[in-house]
């Protein structure tokens, strides 16, 4: 009797048994498997979200070179936007030349912050100071710049004093500081390394159809539309520089984070580029 009884009910038991195990692996299992579904979902819409952002809206760049100083600092990080100037093959990841031209085009106005890519150097991104456009004659007279036969207006102002933006080691250097005014009233600041420097006296330059004239704000120490970057047709544009969201010192690394509160240059950030 005992045996009968302890037999069938044991046997009853396991069975109950194993089908709750079963159940709760399988319903485990499918938890398991919507939840990896799930995250590989939201990972996908993440990426394509930003793939939309830095195609269409904003790009992230930082500044390697001195060629902008004193505007731009190097270890400055800022967003450019891609739809000032419209959209050619350039504006996409990779730039592959799947067609040619600008959609939804519209020329920098002077004094513009501009990255673009160089006739000769489609692989590289430059960003510099738009002063020429379509039609203009730009020249430089011992180190004064003239547009269209008119000298720009400039005042002195007192010396950047900073790592040295007249060479490449970082040792203190001060350097006479300049206030350029356009005629569309864009105000900014140069520098001038050296008196009757390189560039200082040039030929005239009369820009194409099509094509822009950039300089770098570090007058002495930039290679742009005065040398070997040349004229620089609409389609090379990227987008304009509209503000630095992060900045680090000269020489620091900004993913050395235990580092930031010396190496930041806090009073830079969310500064809008000028």
């Amino acid at each position: 009797m005992k045996a009968r009884f302890f037999g069938p009910s044991r046997h009853v038991r396991v069975g109950v048994g194993t089908g709750i195990g079963k159940a709760i692996r399988v319903t485990s299992i499918k938890k398991a498997q919507g939840g990896r579904g799930e995250t590989i979902r939201i990972v996908i819409h993440a990426l394509l979200i930003a793939l939309v952002i830095r195609t269409f809206l904003f790009q992230p760049f930082n500044i390697p070179s001195g060629s902008m100083k004193a505007t731009l600092l190097i270890g400055d990080y800022l967003f450019v936007s891609k739809f000032s100037y419209g959209y050619s093959h350039f504006s996409l990841p990779f730039s592959p030349p799947l067609f040619s031209g600008r959609f939804f085009g519209s020329d920098p106005a002077r004094g513009d912050v501009v990255v673009f890519r160089p006739p000769k150097k489609e692989d590289t991104d430059f960003i510099k100071r738009v002063i020429g456009l379509p039609g203009d004659r730009i020249q430089m007279k011992d180190g004064r710049l003239f547009i269209n036969d008119v000298e720009v207006r400039r005042e002195r102002l007192s010396d950047f004093v900073g790592p040295n933006p007249c060479a490449s080691f970082l040792f203190p250097g001060r350097v006479k500081r300049w206030k350029e005014t356009l005629d569309n009233g864009v105000s900014y600041e140069t520098l001038d390394c050296e008196d009757n420097g390189k560039y200082d006296n040039t030929n005239v330059f009369t820009v194409p159809p099509g094509h822009f004239f950039m300089m770098g704000d570090n007058r002495d120490n930039s290679d742009d539309s005065r040398d070997s970057v040349g004229y620089v047709p609409r389609e090379n544009l990227i987008g304009r520089a509209q503000v630095i969201f992060f900045s680090v010192d000269e020489g620091e690394s900004a993913w050395t984070f235990w580092r930031w509160p010396i190496s930041v240059r806090w009073g830079r950030l969310f500064n809008i580029v000028r």
